[in-house]
């Protein structure tokens, strides 16, 4: 019905990382610098990812020499939530954050974060742009002074981000989801990426000298929405040569709790022009081809400003030292991680695109999560473990709900671990569909569903949920949905309704959490499938 933005939740998000070669982990006197680069609400949408359209040759290369996480999921569809999450290394249930209105120090527990773990270790903690939620979900301080050595940097053109800056046909001015503009006539002369990318080549500079080993974190504005992008960016994908979403319609049988009204963009400017019913009105076509070409242009303005900083990295010595991390948040429901080893990056040819040399990038298509990142980099760092959460941890300040997957980085991956499972979670004010359904406050959560992923299927309980005490229901059942991924690898056929549940759902209640609830049900939906051929 609607293009790209319609469908259920899916959190899958991409994840490159770009680590050091094998054997130079050996040297314990050595510390490593960390530069973690973030993008906001990005898909797959990368050349690396094999996507058609996209035109991301700095991401791209990048991935060619790094680990690159084909089934990375993040563990809420929603920029703060995730961001703490993934800071955190605790699920949201443990943060306790749904929405963007507490700060998980004081709601949920003291939690040690990525950055502020390698600050107590000695290393020069930075950041830039949009790394925690801002606002109250951190404290209105991105954690300073617990996360970062100096206070955090954020680009004075960010505060006309939602003002009407966007210029119409006829010339006035509005505030839009489509929004390609011409730098030189923005306040400042200049865009949030822009000046984060500035940022951070100063950075790096300055601390190219230092003694003291750094944890960079530099995180991009795009292609989060509006697309405030600069106009030249178009250019890479005509009108033309736009095609329509190839899946644009709502999966079969899926239960009104699981379908996204897109409320945030509904809000803006030329989308409510659109006078579009509620919740499924579909967007014309020609809107939706601008929507998917400002889309892929804001990619390629990330890309750009992505490959700007690599470059710096190299310039400036660094790029042998140092572990590149980059991730999104989440994708718009879905994936992205990238964990890349140091090597040289250098200037190629004239499109501007760079390249690494001597070193060839690896896959690895086991299922991981967003969670993964904290322990992976303290492991690649070098620094103290970090051990297993139990169950309740909300007293525990440093601990980890994910799991290390340095061997993965450092060693080929033999065989896809089908045992491999990433669980995510989003919240919903009620079982129908309404105008706060894609981001309830807390205290008007009274539905969460709860997702497990393998590279088999996806299976998710929608539950009842007590917002008071951040605790779900797991035989209060709303709905459900399974699809199996070999036969129906775009989740749009729900068969949910053609298997047997109630032998287990009676013994949901009494497992330790719902991350072990929900893989109780799906070992035993996955033997009957099995023995039915299907698995």
């Amino acid at each position: 019905m609607n293009i790209m933005f319609v469908n259920t939740w899916m959190w899958l998000f991409l994840l490159i990382l770009h680590a050091l070669e094998a054997g130079v982990f050996a040297v314990d006197s050595k510390q490593f610098n960390i530069l973690y680069l973030i993008a906001d609400d990005l898909r797959p949408t990368l050349g690396c990812y094999s996507d058609p359209v996209v035109k991301s040759p700095h991401i791209d290369q990048l991935a060619s020499v790094s680990t690159v996480f084909h089934n990375a999921y993040a563990q809420q569809a929603v920029c703060g939530p995730s961001r703490v999450s993934f800071l955190t290394s605790r699920r949201p249930d443990t943060t306790k954050l749904y929405d963007f209105n507490s700060y998980w120090r004081v709601h949920a527990g003291n939690y040690t974060t990525l950055p502020q773990y390698f600050k107590s270790n000695g290393y020069t903690t930075l950041s830039v742009g949009k790394v925690f939620h801002p606002g109250i979900a951190s404290n209105h301080s991105d954690d300073y002074p617990y996360s970062w050595s100096v206070p955090p940097y954020h680009p004075p053109s960010f505060k006309y981000e939602k003002r009407k800056v966007c210029k119409d046909k006829d010339g006035t001015l509005h505030s839009n989801l489509l929004c390609a503009v011409d730098v030189s006539e923005m306040p400042l002369g200049t865009l949030p990426d822009i000046e984060n990318t500035a940022e951070a080549i100063r950075l790096l500079e300055s601390m190219k000298d230092s003694h003291n080993p750094f944890f960079l974190a530099v995180g991009f504005y795009k292609p989060h929405i509006p697309f405030r992008i600069p106009r030249e960016y178009l250019k890479l994908y005509p009108i033309e040569s736009m095609t329509l979403a190839p899946d644009p319609d709502v999966p079969k049988k899926l239960p009104d709790v699981a379908y996204n009204p897109w409320t945030d963009i509904r809000k803006r400017e030329d989308v409510q022009a659109l006078n579009l019913s509620f919740p499924y009105g579909p967007i014309p076509k020609d809107f939706q081809l601008q929507i998917r070409q400002h889309y892929f242009a804001s990619v390629s303005y990330v890309d750009a400003q992505v490959g700007k900083v690599l470059q710096a990295l190299d310039d400036f010595g660094l790029a042998k030292d140092t572990i590149v991390v980059f991730s999104s948040d989440h994708g718009l429901f879905n994936r992205i991680l990238s964990i890349h080893k140091s090597s040289i990056y250098t200037k190629c040819d004239a499109v501007k695109q760079h390249k690494f040399f001597h070193l060839s990038g690896r896959g690895v298509e086991s299922v991981v999560e967003l969670v993964d990142v904290f322990p992976t980099l303290s492991n690649l760092a070098g620094l103290r473990p970090l051990r297993r959460c139990p169950s309740s941890s909300f007293k525990i300040e440093l601990c980890t709900e994910g799991s290390n997957l340095a061997n993965l980085i450092r060693n080929q991956e033999r065989e896809l671990n089908r045992e491999a499972y990433s669980y995510s979670q989003y919240p919903r004010p009620s079982d129908s569909i309404q105008e706060n359904s894609d981001l309830p406050d807390l205290a008007d959560i009274r539905i969460m569903g709860y997702s497990i992923r393998s590279n088999d299927y996806r299976y998710t309980l929608w539950v009842g949920f007590d917002p008071i005490r951040c605790q779900p229901n797991m035989t209060d059942i709303h709905a459900g949905e399974m699809y199996l991924l070999a036969e129906d690898p775009g989740e749009d056929n729900n068969v949910f309704d053609e298997f047997d549940h109630a032998s287990v759902l009676h013994k949901l209640g009494v497992l330790p959490s719902w991350t072990e609830s929900l893989k109780h049900h799906v070992i035993y939906l996955s033997s009957g499938l099995k023995s039915k051929g299907i698995l």
